[in-house]
Order: structure tokens, then sequence, then C-alpha cells
């Protein structure tokens, strides 16, 4: 009995019973499995076919941007201002290199790379993926792609690829005008308003016409559909649509009529402004010194810029927009036009001019003194425009009042915008009372009004506008709204739209006898005996209409003697000239600043007359036309 002492018996029932429990929990475990499955599966592939289907195929297939070929741009003569040629850049596939910073001291050896390059880069390095292509250095010469191309198969992934850049052929000719084009920053991600159009471009306008009218000449991008494997290796393109080019711009500016211009400066600084009387077109627009906009391309190094910027002639300074000056005596036929037209003075009308001029019911009896020591004696309206008798514009300046100034200035487009087609135009100053009390909280005293009325004080006007008013003067009143772009020409139909002028509202009416009194009055400054203007009319084959000026960069003590001569340039008066010929019958108006230059009749003026002569007549002394 013993030995079944530890004998077990087995329950097979209850043994079967746990089995089939656990054969059917496992397989309803299975079950439940299989229908998720195929619960997923009818998800995928019945229900969202549709919506995965696209996934996959976006997942395959990647839309890629083409960049488009930016627009060109000629002046009035069909002569290129801005093109885009072919040059060569060095990339790298960093994938295929096993050690990138002795790839970069290797290349070093055989191109010239800066640190700013070699900064980017490793900038770049870090955004893109290893298998796409980086830029290292722009505009390779002849000789490094040569060095390259001899060295490349010691260099893998090292590639020199072509592409178009923009390139300005004639330098610093008109670049203040064209502008120039830049790298993409931040900043211009931030403003831009189409940005899915620069996907595939790596340039934008950043001054000038190339900003003003990007949008035209950039062009709209392309796309192609390729096919890419799971690392996104293009392995396939399935579609493309091209790119549309930017369109063709051609500039009322005459880039010969520009050479004569910024030559005729020499080593002044300045800037000149021409148009055409009859429609606002801009003939001209020049700010001296100038810069060549090739050098933005691709950025200067800091030290570069920092030479420009910080130049002392401010060569990126556009001064025919944005320059501030006093307009000094050029504001006085509009003066004497306004004290005509509310009957102040008359033509022929003559006051005592002493040399100086004092307020009656000033306390201080501070006198007012004209350029001319001595005075000019008796002087009517013609002959004190034609000599710009300071005494004869005070008297007649107190007699108007600052506020009816105002308004007459204001109606020629001065203290305003001209709204020129470019963008950076400065706005001026043209002083009133209400004007005085919100900018300085302050009152107005009867001798600003003498000073203002002779285009010094708080009066500020651009080149621009000194030209603008000129043009409407020399049209009796009528006013064109300054524009730089002549028409637009579509690179695939070479279809020309003409750009039509647009007119301002007519200078309020003016009485057809005044007019002829102030143009009269101008043409004396050039052509009369005692005229301030008369050095240029030697051998003029035209009649012109001018006027002269000269405003003061600082202030003279009463009875100081300013005496050009022991005083620095710096500190010199600025030299001024406004004209338009032929007098009768107005195809050009041009006005002249010289930065420091003395006296408008021996300065400036002799700009206008090489301006002038060269678009009349296609000759000048000097400086020949450089095309």
């Amino acid at each position: 009995m013993a030995q079944f002492e530890n004998f077990t018996f087995k329950d097979h029932l209850r043994e079967s019973l746990l089995f089939n429990r656990r054969l059917a929990i496992l397989v309803g475990f299975v079950i439940i499995l299989t229908l998720l499955l195929l619960g997923r599966l009818l998800q995928l592939q019945i229900l969202n076919y549709d919506h995965y289907t696209t996934l996959s195929e976006k997942n395959r297939v990647n839309i890629v941007p083409i960049p488009p070929t930016r627009g060109l741009i000629y002046d009035r003569n069909g002569i290129l201002l801005a093109q885009n040629i072919p040059t060569f850049m060095l990339e790298v596939v960093t994938e295929h290199v096993e050690n990138v910073d002795a790839m970069l001291a290797q290349l070093k050896q055989l191109v010239n790379l800066s640190d700013r390059d070699i900064k980017r880069f490793k900038r770049q390095d870090r955004r893109k993926r290893d298998f796409e292509s980086i830029p290292l250095r722009y505009r390779l010469t002849e000789d490094e792609v040569a060095r390259l191309s001899v060295n490349q198969f010691r260099l893998p992934g090292v590639h020199i690829k072509a592409e178009l850049a923009r390139h300005y052929p004639l330098g610093n000719l008109t670049s203040h005008v064209a502008g120039y084009v830049g790298r993409i920053s931040e900043k211009d991600l931030r403003r831009m308003k189409n940005f899915s159009q620069y996907r595939a471009s790596s340039h934008i306008g950043k001054v000038g016409i190339e900003k003003s009218y990007e949008e035209l000449l950039h062009g709209k991008i392309g796309l192609q559909r390729v096919e890419s494997n799971a690392q996104g290796r293009i392995i396939n393109v399935l579609e493309r649509t091209l790119p549309v080019p930017g369109k063709t711009l051609y500039l009322n500016i005459d880039v010969n009529l520009q050479a004569v211009a910024e030559k005729a400066f020499g080593e002044d600084n300045g800037a000149v402004v021409a148009l055409d009387p009859n429609n606002g077109a801009v003939l001209t627009m020049a700010s001296i010194p100038t810069y060549d906009p090739n050098q933005f391309i691709h950025g200067l190094e800091s030290e570069e810029f920092k030479k420009l910027s910080k130049s002392p002639r401010r060569p990126l300074f556009n001064r025919a927009l944005r320059g501030q000056y006093p307009p000094g005596s050029t504001l006085k036929p509009l003066i004497g036009l306004a004290g005509l037209e509310l009957d102040e003075v008359y033509a022929y009308n003559p006051i005592a001019c002493k040399g100086w001029y004092t307020i009656e019911d000033d306390i201080d009896q501070r006198k007012y003194r004209d350029w001319k020591r001595g005075g000019h004696g008796k002087t009517n309206l013609i002959d004190a425009i034609a000599e710009s008798c300071d005494i004869y514009f005070y008297d007649l300046s107190y007699r108007l009042g600052i506020d009816r100034i105002f308004q007459y200035l204001s109606a020629f487009g001065l203290g305003k915008k001209t709204g020129i087609d470019i963008e950076g135009e400065l706005v001026g100053i043209i002083p009133s009372k209400d004007w005085k009390m919100k900018t300085y909280h302050e009152l107005w005293y009867p001798g600003e009004t003498l000073i203002n009325g002779i285009g010094q004080g708080y009066t500020l006007s651009t080149p621009l506008q000194l030209a603008s008013f000129t043009a409407t003067l020399s049209q009796y009143g009528k006013h064109f709204k300054p524009r730089i772009l002549k028409s637009t020409q579509d690179p695939k139909t070479m279809v020309l739209q003409q750009i039509e002028p647009q007119a301002y509202p007519d200078v309020h009416k003016i009485s057809k006898k005044n007019w002829d009194t102030i143009i009269n009055s101008m043409k004396k400054v050039v052509h009369g005996v005692k005229g301030t203007g008369r050095s240029i009319s030697y051998g003029l084959k035209y009649k012109m209409a001018g006027k002269t000026g000269t405003s003061q960069v600082f202030g003279i003590k009463e009875g100081e003697r300013y005496d050009e001569r022991k005083i620095a340039k710096k500190l010199r008066d600025h030299a001024l000239f406004i004209a338009f010929a032929p007098a009768d019958n107005p195809k050009i108006a041009v006005a002249v600043i010289v930065e420091n230059g003395g006296g408008g009749g021996t300065t400036a003026a002799p700009i206008a007359r090489k301006i002038i002569d060269y678009y009349l007549l296609g000759e000048v002394d000097e400086p020949k036309p450089v095309i």
C-alpha cells in the first residue's frame, strides 16, 4: 500500500475544460485582431482610399519650383542698363565629403574664399539635407574655374554650376536710378506679399527701379512634378511648367545725357534732375557721387560696406530724391507770380534797394542784408528776378505773409511728394504758421517770413521738386507726375506697352500776362546784361529761361561778411540753378544743385547748360558722351 501513497490521479475532465477555455480566449483574441486588421484595411482601402492615395502620392511626387529669368532694363534709346549674364558658382554636396574642414582648406588653395563665404556655407549646411547642394562661392573667375576643373577629381562633392546673375554693364552710371538686386534677407521675407513666387529665387530688388518695379521684373516661377525616393532624392521628372520671364523695362532716362550730367560735376557733390515738361518724363536723374551697383549683388564684406556708408561724400545717398536743401533764390519767380496775382506788386513799379531792409514795426530794427553790398538801387520785379535782388523779395514776402506764400508754393508741388515712380522720395518743407506751431509749439515771427521768402530758413526742397515746379512754370501751370518708366515689353510676344503720362490738376488760374512777366524775367537771368546767369549765355544757340540760387549752409551774424576764401569747403554755400529751354517752346526743364559750390551762376548754371546743349543740339563742349 505504501507505493500508492504519493500517487496523484489526473482530472482529465478538468484539464480538458481549462484547455478549451484557453483555446477559446486565444481564438477570440485572434478573431478580434483579425477584425481590427480587416477594419483598418477597410478604412485604408475603401473608406479613406482617396485620402491615403493622395498622401502616398505626395510622398512619392514633389513640386519643385523653377526660377524665372529676370527682366532687362534699357534706357529710352535701347542702351542696356541691367542684364543677366552667365556666371559660375561653386557648390558642395556634403554627403560626398568625408571631412568638410579639410575640403574647405583644400579649396582655399584653388579659389579665393573669404571667412564670410565659409561662415555662410556652414550656416546653410546645418539647415539643408546632406544630398542637397550648398553654394560656397559666387561669380568664379575664369582662372578659378580652370583650376577647379583640373583638380575636380580630387574634390568629391565639389561642383561648378552655371547660372544667370544680374549685371549692370554701365557700372556707376545711373546707379541711383536703376538701383540693384541683392540676396533675399529676412527683412525682405517679412515685407513680401507673394512669398510663393520667390521659392526658387535668391535675389530681389533692393533700391531704385529694381525695387519699385520688382513685380514686373521678377516674372512668375515655373513648376515641375518630380518623383523622389524615401530619402527625398529626385529620381524622375514627371511634368514641367516653364516659368514666365520678367518684363523688359524701357526708361525715360537718356544714358548719354546722364553721362554728360554726371561728368559735368567733376569732383563736386550734388544732384541734377531733368524733365520733359510736356509729359513729366524723367530725362536724367543723377546724384553725385555714384557707386558701382555690381558689388551689391552677392553682398559686400562688412569693411567694404562700412567704407561706403561712412564715406563723407555719401555715395549711397540719393540726393536727387532725398536731398533736402534750402532752395534759395530759385523760389523768387514763384513769389513774384504770387505777388502779381494777389496785386501786391506790379511788374514795373520799382522799390529802392539800399542793400538792407528793416521791418517798420520791428523794435530792434534788425537789418536784413542783400547779397549785393550797397544794393541794386531802384528795382522792379523783372529786374529783381534777373538780378536776384533780396531786398525786393523781403518786401514782397512781408506783404504776402507766410500763409499766402505757403498756399502758392504748395500749388506748385513744393512741400509734398511729386509721386515719382521710384521709392525713397522725401517731402521737403514749406512752412506756415500752423506748421511751426505743430512742429515747434511756437508763434511765427515776421522776420521769418522774409528769410523763408527768399528760400532760406525752414524752407527745404529736393532737386526733384525744383525740377517739377520749373517744368510746371514753363507750361503755364500744366503739371505732370514725374515718371521714369517709359514702356514695358513682354519677352514672349515682344509687344510694347507705353506708360501714359499722368497729369495733376493745373495750377489754379493765373493770367497769361503774369505768366509772361515771370518767364520774361527768367529769360533776363540768362540773356540780360545784369542777369545772374549771364555767364552761360555766350554762344547760346537758343533762348533759355532760368534762375540762379545760393543757399546758406550756416548763418551769418548781422554785420558779418561772407568770405568764401576763409571758410572750409563743407561750410560754403550751396549753388543752385533752375532752367527750361527753348524758352518759348520748352522741351526740357532742369534743376541743378552743387553742394558747397558757391554761386549758382558760376557753378550750377554751367552744368545745366551742358545738359540742355546736349539734349537740344546733340553737342557739348565738355564732357563728351561716353556711349
